[in-house]
């Protein structure tokens, strides 16, 4: 056994899904890498220039902002491999409105180092 399977810690999948779908700021921060950068395409930010932002500080901002709106969040299919993962999230505003959200997530020693996403909402 090499001593990067020895130091390395898995993923914690399961805090993923409680985070995004209890709105948990705190537990979806934690899973991210201090140099973490998060991508993000969508109507506002289209992917030749992607909304991209670096750093755990910053990404708390960008999640607390998120999980503070008044909506649910559900993981339907989350798939974790030994250095990535990908999961589809459906959410819905309290007024009806839908978000998809398709993300891909590079992962080292358990945590978020990397993670690209595009969204798309009703009108």
């Amino acid at each position: 056994m090499s001593t990067s399977q020895l130091t390395s810690r898995p993923f914690d999948a399961e805090a993923l899904r409680r985070g995004i779908e209890e709105r948990d700021a705190a537990t979806l921060l934690g899973l991210y890498a201090e140099d973490a950068e998060l991508h993000v395409a969508d109507r506002n930010d289209q992917p030749s220039h992607p909304k991209i932002i670096r750093g755990r500080a910053a990404i708390g901002e960008y999640v607390a902002d998120v999980c503070g709106r008044d909506m649910t969040h559900t993981i339907e299919r989350l798939v974790v491999g030994a250095d990535g993962a990908a999961f589809v999230e459906a959410c819905e505003y309290a007024s009806g409105g839908r978000v998809m959200c398709v993300a891909v997530l590079d992962l080292k020693d358990g945590l978020i180092t990397r993670q690209s996403g595009v969204q798309a909402w009703d009108e």
